[in-house]
């Protein structure tokens, strides 16, 4: 067996480096002998190319970095293209199999080195001097010696399946027994011969691996000097040089047309990797190839007959996938560019014709049935599952033409959609066995008081289960901060997981300290039979990322999840989690946006692509997301919300809890702002070194209080802020306090002056330790996180964005405002911090301190959609998709924004808006600057235009003209580096050392600055509306009769009108020196009739003696009637509902009842009327 080694596939790689073709050539020599090694030579070859590509485009890398993890970062930089990634990736995943395989068929090494030529031609294409013109001519295939083999292994499975057809005995046919010999016998001759060629070549292959380890040296101390060269050359040069690799790429995978046979070999490998056999030129009916017990088998070209004809010509399916001898789908495979989400009819179409007969089992046997499936129109899905590919990885932004489509065909309103992958077998059954009816059903049936849930939580989750119920598979639950989200979600997994509605949950979060707090609340939560989740089903946590069989939940962040499915040799299967809720979902999801037609047609979809979202779409599974705050792009992935229960909602259910009118520092430097003139000295902080460096003033320069502690530091104005809080706030109290601050820098200061101050007022009894940093620079961050929630000290924590969200401290009853926010929802999830109950304290509200006119801020907020939408897209981006020819005649021909002009109009009004704004800020400061001057003036001769005009002059010349401008001044975008150079950067605070003093300290009511003002208009709100609202007219005239859900009608209808029982209280004490904490009741009481207010709190203790005395009670009554009195202080209206939903009463109404001597009812009727007496309605 000594056939002539053909010529090379691989010889245009001599223009690149000797290891490539070393590395081919030894691969190609291997096949008839040891394909083992072809693979492993081709994995070698895989890499190789890789680090070459990274080396030119400053793509670090090491000896410890894996190539799975060398292109997920290639792919970052370069955002490669989804077919060129799956070339490399096939060519890992096999090399890998092979190294760990004691034998690999020929079958498989010459699959390999087909993808690995059309992998190196794109190489060639994208690197070598023909570039995207170069013409590769036909891969010549060597001479395969197992082809008789295989013919003899289709033949012997061909027979047996006619025998057991026949109901013949297998070890009484000759001619299968002859054949079993023949094979036994080509088998031997086979491996003798691999032997002998083995031998004869061993020299041969000894010297190529000499060979081959000194070009692996050379190669490697090449890879070295190009990656210290290109340090060396500085960022600006880095970014050109990998904005030219990725053209180069780009240009090279629009070449990329792969054929009908490395199509199916692309869709063979994705179902081997999904856990199929699959061999689309092998395992074909045809051949003989027939699905066995045990086996979970691909078969290629499977006979189906269509529906309306009984003797018309058969059809046959691409691929039919068999779970042992039950067909569970049918694969249509079309080859790279066609559209493949219509051809899902087909596939539809080949399930009704399929026959399921003995030996074969219908799929509707194993789901409990008596017969398939109904189709619509006509006949019955015999096939559960189908799909429709091209081996193209999925895109959601070319969703029609890229993916593996699915549908579920048993349901009729079970709609098609795009996967990345294929399920596995497991996961297909586990579909089929699951019964979704029968789950919904028993889901209804479920009842809920174990789970002691708050009303408008347990709405919620009926809300989510009656949208699944309905066919959706993603729901939004909006549910304002401090109200049990978590509570909820573990009633839902709960309930799911219990009527195995769901088989596996992924629990997602973007920040380990959220997981760490979901999976305390897991343990703690009690659920039936007071046993908590993860002792009921086996959780998952933080880092455990082996996948077992038992685990129910598994609790992972977004950036665990990326790196193992996207940067990992052995990502999970889509199938893992069939359910997965996203915690804290309005993060997160920034990146995302739509692509116009244009900018699909010339830029990578990645861009525009969030990690959060790439997670959410790798895997099949439902999706639930909890937000405080439905965001526009949230609502864009997830839908509407299918359940909102508003901050505003919660507050007036005393769920949680108000703030006052904020209270306002003005200082003289808020008030005057911070002027330095021109020419005197300034000093700045350089952001690079941390140093200070000093440099005169060229100008005038103001700030603003919006600019405080951003572009100017003073340490006046927080010192005189720092000294005023330590009087508000108590160092050794059990109220805690969030101190949010614009950078780590400022929180240090803070510290200090917090210190300072503290020190200054108690002298020695003060303790540093109440006072803390806590951000992400801070030494072991979650035992602080840790220590403030569950410790006496810190009991006041200063942060910059780390405590911002999803962290739970209900002690939380001061928020300070040391820097402006101008995100609404961030500014919203600030304020959720505090807005907890915490009865342990007597927490009834919290309070904002403002100095920076935080609500001023606010109001302000722009929401106008800027002309460069992805701040990503780089300068060197857009002048190369205008100077590439190849790219610009594709976006000249792609559609753009709007109507009449193309992507390039629009790439070239990008591009002069971000040379608008360095060449028009540079003009703006040369006056002062000699050197930026002389550099501008340059220029100006250099272009031929006044360089502030540049981009309207490209703006006129419109996208070819401007491309030849461009190619002309190739420097351009170097020269606007030393332009930008000249300009220095913005980011260099200003220190300033102008004296500050507080100059007022405020409380405002909305529209009314004095408290008396505000009462007024209560006073006239109420006497108005009294005779409108009916639940307003028990308040005044028969209080003792109130519902709670009267209660919470007459506080919304005050809270839409400005009216909160948190400000009623501040105004009162503001103006009249009495801090009296009577409730909503007693306002409006005070309002229409005059009544004096009373604490609340006081009203109870009148109502609760009047009641001991009145009756005789026992000392184990007397205690329970103590707790329903503690209840009554913070729920205001107490009935039976409420006493059932209350952790105190364990039992709910029904045991106080009894514990009473059944007079619970009585009881409740008499303290109303003590609290209420009718004398003074």
């Amino acid at each position: 067996m000594t056939s002539p080694y053909p010529p090379s596939n691989f010889g245009f790689l001599a223009e690149h480096d000797a290891l490539f073709v070393e590395l081919t050539a030894s691969a190609e020599c291997a096949f008839a002998s040891d394909p083992n090694t072809t693979l492993i030579k081709l994995r070698q070859l895989g890499e190789a190319l890789a680090q070459h590509m990274a080396a030119i485009s400053g793509v670090e890398f090491d000896d410890q970095t894996s190539q799975a993890d060398l292109l997920y970062r290639l792919n970052r930089e370069l955002r490669l293209e989804p077919q060129v990634k799956e070339l490399f990736h096939t060519l890992r995943i096999e090399g890998n199999k092979a190294t760990h395989r004691f034998r690999t068929l020929h079958k498989e090494a010459m699959d390999g080195l087909k993808l690995a030529r059309e992998l190196t031609i794109w190489f060639h294409r994208s690197f070598g001097t023909a570039g995207t013109s170069f013409k590769p001519g036909p891969f010549v295939p060597p001479a395969d010696p197992s082809a008789q083999s295989r013919q003899l292994q289709a033949d012997i499975e061909k027979l047996r399946h006619e025998l057991q057809h026949a109901n013949k005995a297998l070890d009484s046919s000759q001619q299968l027994s002859q054949l079993v010999e023949q094979e036994k016998q080509e088998f031997e001759a086979l491996a003798l011969a691999m032997e002998e060629e083995s031998r004869a070549l061993a020299k041969q292959a000894q010297s190529h691996e000499q060979a081959l380890i000194q070009q692996q040296q050379a190669y490697e101390a090449k890879i070295r000097a190009l990656q210290t060269q290109l340090t060396a050359q500085g960022e600006n040069s880095v970014n050109q040089q990998r904005q030219q690799v990725a053209s180069n790429t780009k240009a090279a995978s629009d070449t990329l047309v792969l054929s009908e046979e490395l199509t199916r070999i692309l869709i063979d490998q994705q179902l081997n990797e999904a856990g199929w056999e699959a061999d689309s030129q092998e395992m074909t009916y045809q051949k003989g190839a027939r699905p066995k017990k045990g086996s979970y088998r691909a078969i290629a070209e499977w006979p189906t007959q269509p529906a309306h004809q009984i003797n018309g010509q058969k059809e046959r399916a691409d691929y039919v996938l068999f779970c042992g001898l039950t067909p569970i789908a049918v694969v249509e495979a079309k080859k790279e560019n066609t559209n493949v989400a219509g051809k899902i009819d087909q596939s539809e179409r080949y399930s009704k014709g399929l026959s399921v007969e003995p030996p074969l089992v219908g799929a509707w046997e194993l789901a409990g049935r008596t017969i398939a499936w109904p189709a619509d129109e006509e006949g019955h899905f015999k096939v559960p599952f189908v799909y429709s590919c091209n081996g193209r990885p999925y895109l959601p932004q070319l969703a029609e033409q890229s993916g593996t489509w699915f549908r579920d065909t048993r349901e009729p309103s079970n709609t098609r959609r795009a996967l990345p992958r294929f399920h596995t077998p497991g996961g297909l059954l586990n579909l089929l066995e699951r019964d979704r009816e029968n789950a919904d059903k028993l889901l209804k049936q479920e009842p809920f008081g174990y789970l002691r849930l708050r009303e408008y939580q347990q709405k919620a989750i009926l809300a989510t289960e009656h949208a699944l119920a309905h066919g959706t598979r993603s729901a939004l639950l909006a549910m304002a901060t401090g109200t049990g989200k978590t509570r909820t979600i573990i009633g839902l997994m709960y309930r799911f997981l219990k009527t195995e509605r769901f088989h596996r949950i992924l629990f997602l979060v973007d920040r380990t300290a959220l997981g760490d707090q979901a999976i305390d609340a897991f343990n703690e939560a009690p659920l039936e039979q007071n046993q908590t989740l993860s002792k009921i089903y086996n959780v998952a946590e933080l880092g455990d990322m082996a996948a077992e069989a038992e685990t129910r939940v598994q609790v992972a962040t977004v950036q665990a999840m990326v790196k193992r499915i996207f940067a990992s040799d052995t990502p999970p299967p889509i199938d893992q989690f069939d359910c997965i809720i996203i915690d804290e979902a309005h993060r997160g999801y920034t990146l995302d946006q739509e692509m116009t037609e244009g900018e699909l047609a010339t830029r990578d979809a990645s861009q525009y692509l969030s990690s959060y979202r790439r997670v959410l779409d790798y895997f099949d599974a439902v999706k639930i997301a909890l937000t405080a705050i439905p965001a526009k792009h949230t609502s864009e992935i997830f839908g509407k919300p299918v359940y909102t229960y508003s901050y505003r909602e919660a507050v007036a259910d005393d769920w949680l809890i108000d703030h006052e009118p904020p209270i306002r520092y003005e200082t003289l430097l808020t008030q005057e702002g911070i002027l330095f003139e021109k020419g005197k000295p300034i000093e700045v902080i350089n952001t690079q070194t941390g140093e200070v460096d000093t440099t005169e003033l060229e100008d005038e320069l103001r700030f603003d209080v919006d600019a405080f502690n951003r572009q100017v530091i003073n340490e006046n104005f927080n010192r005189v802020i720092c000294e005023q809080l330590a009087e508000e706030l108590d160092p050794f109290g059990d109220e805690k306090t969030l101190i949010f601050c614009a950078t780590d820098l400022q929180a240090d200061m803070v510290k200090r002056l917090l210190d300072d101050a503290f020190k200054a007022l108690y002298n020695g009894s003060y303790n540093q330790a109440a006072v803390a940093k806590i951000t992400g620079k801070s030494d072991k961050v979650d035992q602080l996180i840790r220590r403030y929630k569950n410790e006496r000290y810190p009991n006041i924590a200063i942060t910059v964005d780390l405590l911002t969200t999803g962290i739970d401290v209900p002690k939380i009853c001061h928020l300070v405002f040391m820097r402006q926010v101008r995100s609404r929802i961030l500014f919203e999830q600030m304020i959720g911090r505090a807005t907890r109950r915490c009865d342990e304290i007597g927490k009834t509200v919290f309070t904002i301190y403002d100095p920076v006119d935080i609500y001023a801020a606010l109001a302000e907020v722009n929401t106008m959609k800027p002309l460069v939408r992805d701040p990503h897209i780089s300068l060197e981006q857009l002048v190369d998709e205008l100077t590439d020819e190849h790219q610009l005649e594709n976006a000249l021909n792609s559609p753009g924004e709007q109507q009449g002009e193309s992507q390039a109009d629009v790439v070239l009004s990008q591009l002069s808006q971000k040379v608008m704004r360095v060449l028009r800020k540079a003009d703006n400061k040369a006056e002062n600057r000699p050197a930026l001057k002389q550099k501008l003036d340059d220029l100006q001769n250099l272009w031929g235009v006044e360089p502030n005009k540049l981009h309207e002059h490209l703006h006129k010349l419109g996208p070819r003209q401007a491309s030849a401008f461009l190619r002309q001044h190739s420097g351009l975008i170097h020269q606007l580096a030393e332009v930008k150079h000249l300009v220095g950067s913005e980011r260099m605070p200003v220190i300033s050392d102008h004296d500050d003093e507080i100059r007022e300290r405020s409380q405002s009511y909305g529209v009314h600055k004095r408290p008396e003002d505000y009462l007024d208009s209560f006073n006239t709100f109420i006497k108005e509306q009294i005779n409108q609202s009916a639940a307003l007219a028990v308040v005044v005239n028969q209080p003792r009769n109130l519902t709670r859900q009267q209660l919470k009608d007459v506080k919304v209808l005050l809270d839409n009108h400005g009216y909160s029982e948190a400000n009623l209280q501040s105004a009162v004490r503001n103006h009249t020196n009495q801090d009296i904490a009577a409730s909503i009741i007693g306002h409006i009481r005070r309002a229409a009739l005059g009544e004096p207010l009373k604490p609340f709190e006081q009203r109870v203790a009148d109502a609760m003696d009047r009641l001991y005395t009145q009756h005789d009670w026992t000392p184990n009554q007397r205690k329970w009637l103590g707790k329903l009195a503690k209840q009554l202080t913070k729920e205001v209206v107490l009935d039976r509902d409420t006493v059932n939903q209350l952790p105190a009463f364990q039992g709910g109404a029904k045991q106080l009842d009894k514990v009473l001597g059944e007079q619970l009812d009585n009881v409740l009727e008499e303290l109303n009327e003590a609290m209420w007496p009718p004398k003074s309605a």
